[in-house]
């Protein structure tokens, strides 16, 4: 991830907008999600001091909400649905199978930055258990067979 002074720039101003605001915290982490593509301890730092807040406070926000990340996503985000319907249909064989195939653990991203696997709580999809949602592709009734020629249409 590329850290320029322009984005830092364009941090500070989104925090003077809103650092007179009630209740600024969640707007500037999501501008600066936006600018940054996710939140490493240097910006979360940035957030803190610009207003005048904890850096405990930031990051408690940035791993309780979802739509944080504290590290670039890969180009792909694969989300493996592990809700009670997709778990039981062997959810976690599928996951399993991602894993060992593109050599990280959920959370993780390839070294090539191409994909990052994700396990998540129900996508709304359970008739198709189990499921997994590549970027907005929805991808259901599936097997650990099937991983291989899922990822091949997304290794471009």
């Amino acid at each position: 991830m590329e850290v320029t002074q322009d984005k830092y720039a364009q941090l500070q101003q989104v925090i003077d907008e809103y650092k007179d605001q009630q209740g600024p915290l969640m707007p500037v982490m999501q501008a600066a999600q936006e600018i940054f593509g996710c939140l490493p301890q240097d910006v979360q730092e940035k957030i803190a001091d610009g207003l005048n807040i904890t850096l405990s406070d930031v990051y408690g926000v940035a791993t309780f909400y979802s739509q944080f990340a504290l590290a670039p996503k890969g180009t792909h985000v694969i989300n493996v649905c592990m809700g009670t319907a997709c778990y039981v249909k062997g959810a976690q064989a599928v996951l399993d199978k991602l894993s060992e195939s593109l050599g990280v653990k959920p959370g993780g991203t390839t070294a090539d930055g191409k994909f990052t696997l994700q396990a998540t709580r129900c996508i709304g999809a359970c008739g198709l258990a189990p499921v997994i949602m590549v970027d907005e592709d929805v991808h259901g009734r599936l097997s650990p067979e099937d991983v291989p020629a899922i990822l091949a249409k997304y290794e471009d």
